[in-house]
This record gives structure tokens, sequence and C-alpha cells, in this order.
């Protein structure tokens, strides 16, 4: 960011301090540094590289390599470190790319501060602001550093990014603001009294940095198989070479046997087939605007079991919208649109009310009240507020019933005003008509407190407590409004009012918010509410979005501080008046009980939980830029709808890579059958080492990796997630390689016992039979769909198949394997039993589904 301050021409500022001098500012810059949060330190392409090489499979790999150059077996040796260059290659990549399109968004705005220097208003980067700086505040301004406000005329502040709190809080002189909040009505001057990490937003953001990183369930999963896999291919090499000296054969090529043997039984392919769906996977979410910072984030959403959201921005709109209005006696109306635009209709439930009743409403409304609407130059973009939310909230209302706010203020122009103040709770105008005619007091503010100023008879006084009640329990805000003729000095005299409504105002929740919810509990994913809004708001937006019911329980942030019962979580559906530090507590509480936790948010105050969850998403364009750097996928677009998306992501994965170990296993142990029992039925060698590597290369090469292609299974998103302690191997997948490596092995021997009982050559028959059989089952394992047609699964398959035979009838290939060229009998008998494996898992794929 740059250091150099606006050209915009400075302004005299007589009536106020003249703040620091450029030089104190200066030598304050250097001494307390700029203000901005700490950033991590640039990762370099060797610490990258260095974590990629830390992946449990790829040490596994590294040491089957090992092996294999000892052995003097270079061909193999030379496939594992294609594999393990390729994989690491793939996960630098996509890890530096994420890191850069995370930095442009954070660039896409350069924030700037109003600050006095030298007597003068001045623009200058927020970056270069310092203690003691005085800062000026406008409406719709970023606080750029914490402040002790010196003057305040009407402020309001939005504190949602840091509390999570829908509604404007009005402060005062004496106050504080903290760093990161927006300022949405009034004038403000301020000191600034810390900076950078010393801020609220500052320390918040060193939250993030003490923040656990949680390995993903992927990663925990492949590191159990890792250590599976080691056992496994120790006990297969004693074995063999064990059983090789008893028949007499030499040390070193049962040595070989054995390494041959261990390496077709560990699924080499697998970190390639995990690092291309992975990216295959980031890829499609970032053409669905969702950017992947971390590459087994993608996964993770898979296995989540419970997402935690933020309401404020995240679940709702994050703008104030007027939806129902309450006129007495009892006329009630729904008002239609979204945001601030003044597009809508005001719809009577029941009865119309009386002529001019709406019409007085909305004139009242508009005359008290100190926002603007902000009509968007681009028709396709959203109409925006200047000043307090909720008021321009009121504008947008007025506007639906036809009322033009310029009209209005013309015809009334403003005499007088008592602003809104919190103790007070009511805000009040005098206008007087342009025509001459007596004036005009209008009120609004909180029902109890308006209600005061009216005293209305003791019945309609119920009925007013009532209906607020009632739009209360939907979610909504309420807002008393009351008029009354002036004729005096334009004081507000208790009594002299009349009521001339209620409207409901609330953050409507986003388009696409109850259909996520829906499609997340059908998902099997428990969604949980957290967040800093009023208990009441948050339970009524859950009830609405389907997230809670009156079955689930409410838990507020003192319940938090006090610990949580895991006994209470489990029927707990919202967390209102929750802080930052809170939401960890709860992010960490719901991972205790063995939950896989999403985190959503927009906030500095998410920002830690983020970090703490196995997974954070942040909101890409209306986030923060702290939480866009401590999630692992941010939505640059906010649809929430990617969400869902990214889990189905997750779980295509998931499924693909199961498929694959289902696959790649099973023709191991099919493999290591084969030679294992092959004496014991009477072929002494069944196979060469250079005959079970090219069939390892060439099924569990482009084949193996072409699973990570496979689209995703329509059921995916119908079954509940699973466990991060099961196995990579389990839900009966253990079973399932088991029968089909069975099956594969003993047909690969029938084939061997034929051809030694007619004279073909044993090595060749079972050779073709076995590779073939694997890549018949390769197919039947096909994800379900017609399109495409062919697929790079189908494109692999033909060709491993063409290597195979060319295996036996290519005469180079055939000097190098040790291998005959077969009979056209031979050949016809080994391809036709090489297909009743592949039949046999297409039959029951079939059954089962």
């Amino acid at each position: 960011m740059s250091s150099t301050s606006s050209t915009r021409t400075p302004r005299p500022e007589p009536s106020a301090p003249a703040g620091l001098t450029g030089a104190e500012a200066a030598a304050r810059l250097a001494t307390a540094g700029p203000n901005a949060l700490p950033r991590p330190r640039p990762v370099s392409t060797v610490q990258r590289v260095l974590a990629q090489l830390r992946d449990p499979m790829i040490l596994l790999l590294v040491a089957a390599g090992v092996v294999t150059v000892v052995v003097s077996d270079a061909s193999d040796a030379l496939v594992i470190a294609l594999v393990v260059v390729v994989n690491t290659a793939v996960g630098v990549t996509q890890d530096a790319r994420a890191d850069q399109a995370i930095a442009e968004l954070d660039e896409l705005t350069a924030p700037v501060a109003e600050v006095v220097r030298d007597g003068h208003r001045q623009e200058v980067p927020a970056a270069d602001v310092v203690p003691g700086d005085l800062v000026r505040l406008e409406a719709g301004a970023i606080v750029p550093a914490d402040l002790r406000l010196l003057e305040a005329a009407t402020l309001s502040v939005d504190e949602a990014a840091m509390t999570g709190e829908s509604q404007p809080v009005d402060r005062v002189v004496g106050e504080e603001l903290l760093a990161g909040t927006v300022t949405t009505r009034g004038r403000a001057l301020g000191e600034v009294v810390r900076t950078g990490a010393d801020s609220g937003l500052g320390r918040i953001a060193g939250l993030i940095g003490t923040a656990r990183v949680r390995e993903t369930p992927l990663q925990q999963r492949l590191r159990r198989l890792s250590r599976d896999l080691v056992l496994l291919v120790l006990a297969i090499g004693v074995v063999v070479v064990a059983l090789g000296l008893l028949r007499g054969e030499p040390l070193v090529q049962t040595s070989i046997l054995a390494v041959s043997l261990a390496v077709a039984a560990v699924p080499e392919s697998l970190p390639a087939v995990v690092t291309i769906s992975l990216a295959l996977g980031a890829h499609r979410m970032a053409q669905r605007h969702a950017l992947v910072r971390r590459l087994p984030a993608v996964e993770t959403l898979g296995s989540v079991t419970v997402l935690a959201s933020d309401k404020t921005g995240t679940l709702t709109q994050g703008r104030m919208v007027a939806g129902a209005l309450w006129l007495p006696p009892a006329h009630l109306y729904d008002v239609s649109g979204t945001g601030y635009a003044p597009e809508g209709t005001l719809s009577p439930v029941g009865r119309d009310a009386p002529d001019g009743a709406i019409d007085r409403l909305l004139r009242d409304v508009t005359l008290c009240n100190d926002a603007r609407l902000v009509e968007p130059a681009d028709p396709a973009e959203p109409w925006g507020a200047a000043g307090d939310t909720l008021e321009a909230a009121l504008l947008a209302l007025s506007g639906k019933g036809g009322v033009e706010a310029v009209d209005a203020h013309r015809t009334w122009p403003r005499e007088q005003e008592v602003p809104f103040e919190a103790e007070r709770g009511w805000m009040s105008t005098t206008h007087r008509h342009r025509s001459g005619h007596p004036g005009l007091h209008v009120v609004k503010g909180a029902p109890e407190a308006v209600v005061d100023l009216v005293a209305p008879p003791a019945e309609l006084r119920r009925l007013i407590a009532t209906e607020t009640a009632r739009l209360a329990d939907q979610g909504y805000r309420v807002i008393a409004v009351a008029d009354a003729p002036s004729y005096d000095d334009g004081r507000v005299r208790p009594g002299t009012l009349e009521l001339v409504g209620l409207v409901g105002i609330a953050d409507p929740p986003r388009e696409a918010s109850s259909g996520v919810v829906a499609d997340c509990h059908d998902a099997g994913i428990h969604i949980v509410l957290v967040t800093g809004d009023h208990p009441g708001t948050a339970t009524a937006i859950a009830r609405v979005l389907g997230i809670a019911d009156d079955s689930t329980a409410t838990i507020t942030g003192p319940d938090v501080e006090d610990g949580l019962d895991p006994g209470e979580l489990e029927n707990t559906r919202v967390y209102a008046r929750i802080r930052p530090e809170q939401k960890v507590a709860i992010v960490r509480a719901l991972q205790e009980r063995g939950e896989v936790v999403a985190m959503t948010g927009d906030g500095v105050n998410d920002a830690p939980a983020l970090r703490t969850a196995d997974i954070g998403v942040a909101m890409g364009r209306g986030g923060t830029e702290v939480a866009r750097q401590a999630a692992d996928l941010v939505l640059a677009d906010d649809d929430l709808r990617t969400v869902v998306v990214a889990v189905e992501e997750g779980r295509r994965i998931y499924a693909n890579i199961r498929t694959f170990l289902r696959y790649a296993v099973a023709g191991g142990t099919a493999e290591v059958l084969v030679v294992v029992l092959g004496p014991l039925v009477g072929l002494r060698l069944p196979l060469l080492p250079a005959q079970i590597l090219w069939i390892n290369l060439l099924t569990h090469g482009l084949p193996g990796v072409a699973f990570g292609t496979e689209p995703v299974r329509a059921a995916s998103m119908h079954q509940p997630p699973r466990s991060p302690r099961e196995s990579v191997l389990g839900g009966g997948l253990a079973a399932q390689i088991g029968w089909v490596g069975a099956l594969i092995g003993v047909v690969s021997l029938g084939v061997g016992l034929w051809a030694h009982a007619v004279g073909w050559h044993v090595q060749s028959t079972v050779f073709l039979t076995l590779g073939v059989a694997q890549l018949g089952v390769a197919l039947a394992l096909r994800a379900p769909g017609r399109r495409p047609l062919l697929r790079p699964l189908d494109y692999a398959v033909l060709g491993a198949l063409l290597l195979q035979l060319g295996g036996v009838y290519l005469p180079v290939l055939r000097q190098l394997l040790g291998t005959q060229a077969l009979a056209p009998a031979a050949a016809a008998a080994a391809l036709g039993l090489a297909v009743v494996p592949g039949l046999a898992v297409l039959l029951r794929e079939r059954l089962r589904r």
C-alpha cells in the first residue's frame, strides 16, 4: 500500500484542533509502525515443497522408491519418482495460485482515512494513521483505528464486523470506537489511541495466529492407511522371502520378487488421485466463485457434520428491510421487496386501513429521517444507503407506498429536531407546511418509549404491546411512529401525540439461505447459528430458515462463559450474544464431541473461529480482510449455495478415492495371492517380477489417476457424512476389496492351471488374465451416468488394455517382460475368464443400487 497521501486539496479546519504536524506523524509512523494487521510471513517455494513431501502417502512412496533403487529396479523407481514429482508440483502450484487469488481480492479496495494535520483536513492511506492523529468520520466511513471520541453529532456505528450485532449502536463523546467498524449516521472527530496489532481488530487477528490448525479428516485417514500399508508391505516381504528360501530359490531373486509384490500392494497412484481430485474440485469451485486457500479443504467439507454459521451478512442480507406494518386499531400490512430499492408493494392482511392512514405513516417516517437512498449507476447493482440503515429501510418503505422523499421535505420543511438518544428511546422532528398552515410534530422510536408520549387508553396500550411482541417474535425490530399538530415552541410533550402505527424492520435472510439449510439437512449436516445478536432475533431467523424449532435450545454468551455441557450441545441450534473468543470455545466444544465443524462468517469477530474450525468459509465480497485470511475457502460472490456445491465436491472426491482404493488394493491383493498361492497349487513361479511391475504400472497408472475425474454420485448428498474416526477402508470397503481381490486371484490361478494342463505358456496366460481382469473391474466401478458417453476413465482403460496386449504380442515388450505370444485359443480363454470379476462387481453394484 502506498504511503503517499491523496491529492485532495487540504481544507482549513479553524474550529478544530490543528492535529499532528506532518513531521510528528512521520516520526510516530517510524516508531509505531504502519496501521496494518500483522500478515503471515510469505511462504517460500521450498517450504511449499517440503509441506507437500510430508504427506503420508508420499513418504511411503519415497520409502518404496529407496528399496527399488537398492535392488536395482530402475524402471519402477522411475515410476515412483515421477508420481512424487507430479504430485508435489500440482500441490505447490495450486497452493501458490490460491494465495495469489486471495491477495488480489485483498487489493480490490485501498482504505483511506480523513485526518487533521497541520490544521487541515487531508486523506491519507489508513496504513499511515498514527497514535495521536485526529480522524474525521462521516456517515459510511470505516473507522481506521481505535479512536476516543472528541466530538459526536447523532453518531451511530455499525459494529457487526466486530460483535455480530446487526443493529447500529449510538456512540457519544468520551466513548471509544473500534477499528473496522462503520459509521452509519452522524459525524464525529476522534483521537487515535491504538493502531495496527494493538487495536481491537489487531487483537482479534492475534487470536487467529494462536489457533491450532487441525489435520483434515482425509489427512487423518491417509495417515492411518499409510501405517497399515507399511505393516502389510513388511509382512508380504517376509512371507515371500521365507517361502522362496524354503523352495531353495536364491535370496536375490526372492528379494526382488518381494519388493515387486510390496510395490504392487502399495497404491502408489493414490497421491496423484487425491491431488487430481482435489485440484479438479478446486477448479470447479473457482468457476463457481469459490477460492480454495488449502487444497485438502475441498474434501473436508464432504466430511462436515456441523455447519456453524454467523447470522449477519452470512445467512441474512446485512441490510435492513421493512417487512410489516400495523395501524391502530387492527390493520395489518405485509411489505414486499428486498434491499433498499423503493420497489415493492404494501398488501393488507384483512381489511384496509381508513383512507389516508397509510399515507400519513409513510409521510411521517420520511420526514423524521436523516438517511438517503443511493440509486446505483448500473441498474443491475443494488440500491445503497447513506446514513442509518434502519432509517434507509423506512425511506425504501415510503417509496414502495408512492411517497417521494424530496416532495415530502419540500412540502414539510424541517424547522427543529431532537436527535435520538438511547436513554430517551426516540427522536423527533418539527415541520412547518409550506402553505403556512400549522406545523407538525413527528416522533419515532422504541414502542415502549413512544407509547409514554402518546398516553393511549389502557386497552390500546395492551394492543400495542401485543402487536409489538408478535412482530418481535417474527424477528422484527419494531419502530413506533406518532405525530401531532405543532402550534407551540416545537417541544414534545407527553400525552399530546397520537400513535400512527408500528413498523417491523428486519435483516432478512438471503434468498439462498433456506435452500442451503434444507440441502444440509438432507446431507445429514446439522446447522447451528452462532451470532452476537439478540436471542429473540437470532431464534426467529433460525426458525424461519428451518434451523431451529420449538424442541431445540438456545444458548447465550453467559452460558458459554460458565462452560458448555456436551449434553446441551446435542439439542442446541442457536448461540446468541456470543463474543469472538466464545465462538472459538463453541467450535472446540463441538470438535471435542467428535464433530467435523465448518464455520462460515464474514466479520472480524468470526476470524478466530474460522481458523479454529476444521474448515473456515469466509465471504469474499462483503467479508472483511481478516476473515478472508483466516478462512480455508473464500466465497468471492458471497453465494451460500456454493457451500452446498463444496460439500458435494468433497463427497465426490472422497467417494472417488475410496473407489480407487477398492480397485487398486483389490488388484494388489490378487497379485499377492497369485504369487503366494501359485506354488502351493502347482504353479512354481506364476509371474516374474517384471510382469508384476508392468501390470502394476498399467493398472495403477492412467486408469487409477482417471478415477479422480469421475462425476459425483447422485446419492452422495442424501447420505450422512462419514465419521473422521472411520478408516478410509471402513464402511464395508475392506470386505469388498477382499472378495474382489480373491475373485481376481482365483480366476487368474484357474487360468494358469488350465494353461499348465494344456501346454500354454503359464506366465503369459496368467499375466494377461490378471491385468485384463483388473481393468474390467475398473470399468465396473465406473460412476453411474450416461454422460459423457466416454470419460477419461474409459480412455485410460482402453489405453492400458492395448499396452497389456502389447506385453504379450509386441516383440520388444515380450523380451523386456519375459512373455510369449499366446495362441488364439489361449488368448480367448484368458480374456473370456478375465471379464468374470468385472461382471460380478457390476452385477453387485446394480443390485445394490
